[in-house]
């Protein structure tokens, strides 16, 4: 397909959302499969339900597609969630980068971004289960913002200083500088030039232009309702704005889905907020003229058990399931209305069309011009392609060209 896309957003459910409580409902399994979530609604595309807790993204169903036939067949954290985001196993004796990274290499900084913000951004907190810049090194890790875009001031971490005014700041840095005699000194060194450089960067990322894009109260007080005054909903609309300024990449790391216990309860605080801020992001990527360009990316390291545990401790719990699960995708080329794959009765097994980690992230790398088939550079000078060998003996369903 066409090289259509110019970014990512990645909406990380971190811990696992369950598939078929969202976007594959299987109404007919029974109350020990669907619990208390058995009416799926219907959506804005003939044909297509989703689960009954999403009906703003019911209403923009046209925008997305839903790949129901996910799989890798891993159900540990770890694990799971490194081959999800690098499309590829462990054990080989290799940390390979992550999208983001990867991402961040070919259309960041080898594509010439001058952005003071990374081209690679985390909403808020990094995963901590892996390197997320591999032997890339640290220069492709993301930049994780920390804070809560939620709360009156968005403290972001090296650029907004919590009980810190911006005259503070400036008068801090006027004192900085009459006490640097060393620069002064040295004036005229390229290595003090560049030390200074650097310093002014900071700087104008702390009191300039660039920390506007992190000031949510720019936005009207309607549109940050649409997206749920959550951590989570505020967080897609920052994610807009970083999109909007340049940046190539951004996650957000959406935690609390590893519901083991008490999982429906979670889900009734959970899904609506979901609902409002992955809608919201949809819409207002579209308004903005956005969506064509940015590919939204949706899912977790798996999904969960289909079969209710009812038993104490569980109480009403799902575990973790790699057999099975679903992802969403949109934009940048990647088609709307669709369905992609089909899980059997129960959602258990694939039934149609297996997709795997590697042929989903291989899809976007094309969408963003990145040759899947090119190489990474290794700092040990090894041949590393972008996805994986055909010899490396990984299953594949191909390619996900029915939806671009």
């Amino acid at each position: 397909p066409p090289a259509k896309a110019k970014a990512v957003i990645q909406i990380w459910m971190w811990g696992g959302p369950s598939h078929i409580d969202t976007f594959d409902p299987k109404p007919g399994a029974g109350e020990d499969y669907t619990g208390p979530l058995r009416r799926p609604i219907s959506t804005n595309v003939d044909g297509i339900q989703i689960g009954q807790s999403l009906p703003r993204l019911a209403e923009n169903a046209d925008k997305y597609s839903i790949i129901r036939s996910m799989t890798h067949g891993n159900n540990g954290h770890e694990t799971a969630a490194y081959m999800v985001q690098t499309g590829r196993k462990d054990g080989d004796g290799v940390v390979y980068p992550n999208v983001g990274a990867v991402v961040s290499l070919f259309k960041g900084y080898d594509a010439g971004y001058k952005g003071l913000i990374p081209p690679y951004v985390v909403l808020t907190q990094p995963q901590g289960r892996f390197s997320e810049a591999g032997f890339l090194g640290s220069k492709f890790k993301p930049f994780a913002t920390g804070g809560d875009p939620s709360r009156p001031r968005f403290v972001v971490e090296g650029v907004v200083a919590e009980g810190i005014s911006d005259e503070r700041q400036k008068w801090r840095r006027d004192l900085l500088g009459d006490l640097n005699t060393l620069a002064s000194a040295m004036k005229g060194d390229p290595r003090v030039d560049k030390l200074m450089a650097c310093e002014n960067e900071a700087y104008d990322m702390i009191l300039g232009e660039s920390r506007k894009i992190f000031d949510l109260t720019t936005e009207s007080d309607d549109l940050r309702e649409r997206y749920g005054r959550s951590k989570f909903g505020q967080s897609c609309l920052m994610a807009r704005r970083l999109i909007e300024a340049g940046v190539r990449y951004v996650t957000i790391n959406y935690n609390g889905w590893d519901t083991h216990k008490k999982h429906f309860e979670t889900m009734r605080q959970k899904l609506p907020e979901l609902d409002n801020g992955f809608a919201t992001l949809l819409e207002d990527l579209d308004d903005h003229g956005l969506l064509d360009s940015t590919i939204v990316w949706w899912g977790g390291e798996f999904g969960r058990t289909p079969k209710v545990d009812w038993h104490p401790p569980w109480n009403g719990g799902r575990g973790h399931y790699g057999a099975c699960f679903s992802s969403v995708v949109a934009g940048g080329g990647f088609k709307g209305g669709q369905v992609l794959g089909e899980s059997d009765a129960r959602a258990e097994q694939v039934k149609d069309r297996p997709v795997y980690p590697w042929d989903m992230i291989g899809t976007m790398y094309q969408l963003l011009g990145i040759d899947p088939d090119g190489s990474l550079p290794h700092p040990q000078g090894h041949t590393v392609r972008v996805t994986p060998e055909p010899s490396d003996d990984m299953p594949t369903g191909g390619r996900l060209t029915e939806i671009t």
